[in-house]
């Protein structure tokens, strides 16, 4: 089966309950960027989770017009991605540019080649970090989670910048102290339950 026809049939699939069809939608603008015919990018299709393991997450080393890293978190049968112009955040103190981008598919998350010229995203692609994450809390322009990958190590958040334009993608990405994240909490609320704690 070519890449063109595994990509239609992916669009065209039969949805199998609310997320399923959900995740469908969100691959829209993935499959519309790209000619599978010319790029060896995995068209995928949505999947849902059995929900018995951790969601991954992966950093991809990205050399396009611009070298940059794309971080990608497993979230409701695709992959949540931004693009970090800079070598990812592995300390406390250094806040880095993350700038949201389309959904991608599970599959991409082993992705590593070479986009042709000419094709959106064109350049080198390699994986720079993976593993499996635990979210912590998410809320509409926020997301507090354990990364538990080979380089990325420790709880990171991620926030939204405020924006009078609705349609602004930018979010703040760094590491935290879990331990600050929860104290904060509890202060706000009064204490809650036991903090999942890094491995």
């Amino acid at each position: 089966m070519s890449a063109q026809t595994a990509a239609r049939r992916a669009k065209n699939a039969p949805a199998r309950g609310p997320s399923r069809t959900a995740a469908r939608e969100r691959l829209g603008p993935y499959w519309k960027k790209r000619d599978f015919k010319k790029t060896t990018e995995p068209p995928g299709r949505p999947k849902v989770a059995a929900g018995q393991e951790r969601p991954v997450f992966v950093i991809q080393r990205h050399d396009a017009s611009h070298l940059h890293y794309d971080l990608r978190l497993e979230e409701d049968g695709v992959l949540k991605s931004w693009a970090i112009p800079k070598t990812p955040p592995q300390v406390e103190g250094l806040k880095r540019l993350a700038v949201e981008t389309e959904d991608h598919p599970l599959d991409y998350q082993n992705f590593e080649g070479t986009i042709p010229p000419g094709e959106y995203g064109a350049g080198q692609v390699e994986v720079w970090d993976k593993g499996s994450y635990q979210p912590i809390e998410k809320g509409r322009g926020k997301r507090l989670f354990l990364l538990q990958g080979r380089r990325m190590k420790g709880v990171f958040v991620l926030v939204k910048l405020r924006s009078a334009d609705p349609k602004d993608k930018n979010w703040l990405f760094f590491k935290t102290r879990l331990k600050t994240q929860m104290r904060q909490k509890e202060q706000g609320r009064g204490k809650g339950p036991a903090p999942a704690r890094q491995k």
